[in-house]
């Protein structure tokens, strides 16, 4: 069976997954959290073995890959009888010019981390991890895979920002878009799902965990999406703030002695559902709801409104929509956001079947299922994301 090793290393941590390509299936996946501190947690799972879970001291990235490998050596599967292909590396920022996965040399190297401005918090842990796989794998073809990447067809009116060109041009503002990975995987799998050809399909992706975005894919390209320069732009997420008036930010500084790093620490970190109810986690917030706490109320409203907001503008940018799917873990798993974020749409062709949504319905509870109505011109579907197969499958392309 051929293979793919994919990473997603962090500033502090190390996340893998080790993906067949044939199945899709994932053989080994495991997480270290918590590197560079006294005591790092570090688990591995392999179906058909004990999950491995260790507490110790983990000083960097390069220790790091040697707790996987011997994992791998004592747990399974073993690496040299999964034919492995390469290594596939997530980084976030690929600016303009990376437009596809692409083999990593120090060339590429230089370049992702020349584009860390861009990403301050990404790119260079980014970076660290293909710096320690390279030298924990040797022997194999490293890829890495850009979040921004299935967003460079976005026509310039979309992605340009009315700002002076010669400001804009000097420091590399415009919209790059992320989770393009996601949108990737997932509005294909919808085409599939509908029966049309990608190059015939009019889709709304809306990946909602976290961090959430909306993306409009016509013929399989990203002609739209939420998320602006960088993460924090469009919908509300669990720690940010989504689109904001940017005098907000001046308003702070000049009224309230807010340095620049106290912007994006409220920004990034203390705002979105965080800010507004008390948790960065739907359940936590519902669970507020119903207890009649009125901010989480007001909370889940915003949150489902902004949504609302952009699938119409979307279907406007398409013109023609034949479906909508909800990924990630808020999309795959809230029956409520996904009914809250289309209700009063039916005449634009989206009618939601109430059982179908919560499970009830023919399908169950499964994870992939239609939850639309039949009469519904729109077809809406949750389909679950797989970066980590998305992945595998573009670093074999390279690699072949």
């Amino acid at each position: 069976m051929s293979t793919v090793f994919v990473v997603n290393a962090g500033s502090s941590s190390l996340k893998y997954q080790l993906v067949e390509l044939a199945s899709g299936e994932s053989l080994a996946s495991g997480l270290i959290e918590r590197i560079g501190e006294v005591r790092a947690i570090a688990t591995h799972e392999h179906p058909g073995a004990d999950d491995v879970r260790e507490e110790l001291h983990i000083q960097d990235h390069a220790q790091a890959f040697g707790w996987v490998l011997r994992q791998f050596d004592a747990v399974g599967p073993d690496l040299d009888a999964v034919e492995l292909l390469g290594v596939g590396h997530r980084v976030v920022q690929g600016g303009s010019r990376f437009d596809s996965a692409t083999v990593i040399d120090g060339n590429v190297q230089r370049q992702i981390e020349e584009l860390s401005p861009l990403a301050p918090l990404h790119n260079p842990a980014n970076l660290v991890g293909i710096q320690a796989a390279r030298a924990a794998f040797a022997n194999l073809p490293h890829v890495a895979v850009f979040d921004t990447a299935f967003h460079l067809t976005l026509p310039p009116e979309a992605y340009t920002y009315a700002l002076d060109r010669s400001v804009a041009a000097e420091h590399r503002v415009r919209k790059y878009g992320f989770h393009g990975t996601s949108h990737q995987f997932v509005s294909r799998r919808l085409a599939e799902l509908i029966g049309k050809p990608l190059a015939d399909a009019n889709s709304i992706v809306l990946h909602l965990g976290n961090g959430a975005s909306a993306c409009a894919v016509r013929a399989g390209e990203s002609v739209e999406t939420s998320m602006g320069m960088t993460p924090l732009a469009g919908l509300v997420m669990g720690t940010r703030t989504g689109d904001i008036d940017a005098s907000v930010l001046l308003h702070l500084a000049r009224n309230g002695g807010y340095s620049i790093d106290d912007l994006d620490t409220l920004l990034n970190k203390r705002s979105g559902l965080l800010g507004m109810a008390g948790s960065n986690d739907m359940r936590d917030v519902r669970a507020s709801a119903g207890a009649g706490v009125e901010a989480a109320r007001v909370a889940i409203e915003t949150y489902t409104y902004r949504i609302r907001g952009v699938v119409g503008q979307y279907m406007a940018q398409l013109g023609r929509t034949d479906a909508l799917a909800f990924t990630a873990g808020v999309g795959e798993n809230s029956a409520e956001t996904r009914a809250e974020s289309l209700a009063g749409l039916e005449s634009f062709g989206i009618v939601i079947d109430a059982d179908r949504n919560a499970g009830t319905g023919p399908d169950g509870d499964a994870k992939e299922r239609r939850i639309s109505a039949d009469e519904s011109a729109i077809a809406v579907w949750v389909v679950p994301t797989n970066e980590e197969l998305e992945i595998a499958q573009q670093v074999a392309a390279v690699v072949a």
